[in-house]
């Protein structure tokens, strides 16, 4: 018998009982439910063996894993689908991805919106037919000659790949279809109740150009067809709030042919944009933060010393000067430690926040770019806390309430995320263990909820990551809270401890906004371009009906840009209800509509983007309402 334990609940079972069978053994509920589970916080296929005392927790489409073991299985019924209906067609790969899946495939012909149709339909019958999926391994040798004989060259290159290890190949069999795979996997294809084909794209054979160009077919599924309607429709309002579309329409920012990933701030744009960043060096200061800037470019060699060269140079930008090696920075921290190391350190001058607006490059995919969201260059609300190691909690918790606060401004819930250490890491496990367990610490003393992601911590130290949630319900990953004992090593930092003797601080680097650009993209489509009345780059168009109102309109215009809000005055040659109409389109907070009864009386016809007429008032006091608008940010 082994000892399984399930959530601290201590069950025995039979060595070689599979994850299912236990899901089974639980209730029929959860068993029909399982997706994938979880051995010793290892994800596993459901039909893995249980052969010696663990933990064990039963993965659902609730969880990030489950979702991910759901979709890849929705991927393979699509490949096998397209062989139905393509028997020539070559399957390159086929992931979950973080909404849905896609399989690249070399066909004869380019698909057709009907294709995709006829794929669908093709879908549901193997859906139907709840064809159950068999794992099974081979030795290399046979894996390829499986695969030749299916004449899957892209599947023989990957076998190829990983022969030399001298590990079997696994596969996974549904009804008539192989597929070369590691899982995990449902059960059977009948779990996946609604799927919808959403995309098709070209994508070349490893991200390579100089490959063959295969076409990407994008889906999603979900075990019920009200939460695929859910969907469908938050996709259709995504549509909508696109802020590449929005950020043309309403002249904020735009990125041009000439510089592929290199956004443009427009005037409006701009207003938007010192309006974060103010916001963001005032609360700054009032926390303790200094504000630095370090240079874009900085020597080859201390990227080296701070690790980045040999765990990110395939990102990096190089350029030569006076015949020395340099690189545009793609991050702030190794300029941090210099301006800390320009000077002695006592454990009074600690902790010591050092904040900067610092522009980063960072070399990415033509095909990975997307408007404001994924860029090559951009703006990093960096921090840098060095602290001795009494004060790591107190610091981490302070960033969390810092971080909370900014998010409340501007309505968004999160959630938080642990990232452990990854593979490809710098520093002793005693460092790492004691790194991760201080923020492990931390967020227990914050009381919010957490997830672990195992393995996707920094190269240098865990993470916290605060994953923002959107008014329609998308998340995005900004703020960050980095624990790193490495880089003060590497760099040899040091501050004079109470002993009199030398010690080595610990630092945190930290982000809120995380890319001011990414950030404006992310706002932009929080609010579909309507921004509240703080941020909006104009607030008030002053709309007056005639040219014997236009005197009085300068008038209001004036005392409106003197009480200190930003303003348009329209003067155009136009009917009032065009202009009121293309003022609501650019998504102005107020309109004050100025006729010959307003021009007489001294008052101002009040419009409100939300809430429509709001009837005459006197100047006074609509600065006044507008004016507490702003000063108390209200979220419109």
């Amino acid at each position: 018998m082994i000892h399984v334990s399930l959530k601290g609940d201590l069950r025995d079972y039979e060595s070689g009982t599979t994850v299912a069978e236990v899901a089974k053994s639980i209730g029929a509920g959860l068993y029909k439910a399982a997706c994938a589970g979880k051995i010793d916080g290892k994800t596993v296929d459901l039909r893995t063996p249980l052969n010696g005392d663990c933990s064990l927790e039963i993965l659902t489409f609730d969880d990030a894993e489950g979702k991910r073991a759901y979709w890849h299985t929705t991927s393979h019924i699509m490949a096998q689908a397209v062989k139905h209906l393509f028997p020539e067609a070559g399957f390159a790969i086929g992931p979950a991805i973080e909404n849905g899946f896609y399989y690249d495939f070399d066909l004869p012909r380019t698909l057709t919106p009907e294709d995709l149709t006829a794929i669908e339909a093709e879908m549901k019958k193997i859906i139907k037919q709840n064809l159950p999926l068999e794992r099974f391994e081979l030795d290399p040798d046979e894996a390829i000659e499986l695969m030749e004989k299916e004449n899957q060259i892209y599947k023989v290159e990957l076998i190829r790949e990983h022969s030399g290890k001298g590990e079997k190949i696994s596969f996974y069999r549904q009804g008539d279809y192989v597929d070369l795979c590691a899982g995990p996997h449902l059960m059977t294809t009948g779990q996946v109740k609604a799927v919808k084909l959403t995309n098709c794209t070209g994508a070349y054979w490893r991200a390579d150009k100089n490959n063959k160009m295969l076409q990407r077919v994008y889906g999603i599924s979900f075990p019920k067809a009200s939460e695929l309607d859910a969907y469908l429709t938050m996709m259709e309002e995504a549509k909508k709030r696109d802020h590449r579309k929005l950020g043309r329409d309403l002249d904020l920012f735009d990125i041009y042919d000439e510089g592929p990933g290199f956004p443009f701030f427009l005037p409006k744009g701009m207003v938007l944009r010192n309006l974060l960043e103010n916001f963001w060096r005032e609360e700054h200061a009032k926390h303790g933060y200094q504000e630095i800037r370090t240079p874009i470019i900085l020597s080859k060699d201390l990227w080296l010393r701070s690790g980045h060269w040999d765990h990110y140079k395939d990102n990096m930008y190089t350029t030569k000067i006076d015949d020395g090696d340099y690189c545009i920075k793609p991050m702030n921290c190794p300029g941090g430690m210099l301006v800390y190391k320009r000077k002695l350190h006592s454990y009074r001058d600690l902790p010591e926040r050092v904040a900067e607006l610092g522009l980063v490059h960072r070399h990415e995919l033509s095909g990975a770019l997307h408007g404001l969201m994924r860029v090559r260059c951009f703006t990093q609300d960096d921090a840098h806390i060095f602290m001795t190691p009494e004060q790591i909690e107190s610091e981490i918790l302070g960033v969390m309430d810092l971080i909370d606060s900014f998010y409340k401004v501007f309505g968004f819930e999160y959630n938080l995320e642990l990232s452990t250490r990854p593979k490809d890491s710098m520093g002793t496990d005693e460092q790492w263990n004691m790194a991760t367990d201080a923020l492990i610490h931390a967020l227990k003393a914050n009381g919010k909820l957490y997830v672990v992601n195992e393995g996707d911590g920094a190269f240098y130290g865990p993470k916290i990551d605060f994953h923002l949630r959107d008014s329609i319900g998308r998340t995005w990953q900004c703020g960050t809270i980095q624990l790193d004992f490495q880089m003060p090593e590497r760099f040899d930092l040091t501050y004079t401890g109470a002993d009199g003797e030398k010690h080595r601080p610990v630092m945190i680097h930290r982000v809120i906004f995380g890319s001011i650009e990414r950030f404006i993209g992310i706002l932009t489509e929080h609010y579909a371009g309507a921004f509240p009345l703080w941020l909006a780059p104009v607030q008030v168009k002053v709309l007056p009906i005639s040219d014997g109102t236009q005197e009085y309109a300068r008038k209001v215009a004036d005392e409106l840009a003197a009480a200190g809000l930003r303003m348009e005055l329209d003067t155009r040659n136009e009917k009032i209800g065009y202009k009121i109409r293309e003022a609501q389109l650019q998504k102005i907070p107020y309109m004050l509509v100025i006729g010959e009864k307003e021009a007489q009386t001294g008052e101002i016809s009040v419009r409100s983007r939300k809430s429509g007429d709001l009837g005459a008032m006197s100047l006074s006091e609509f600065v006044k309402k507008a004016s507490e608008e702003v000063a108390t940010k209200a979220k419109d």
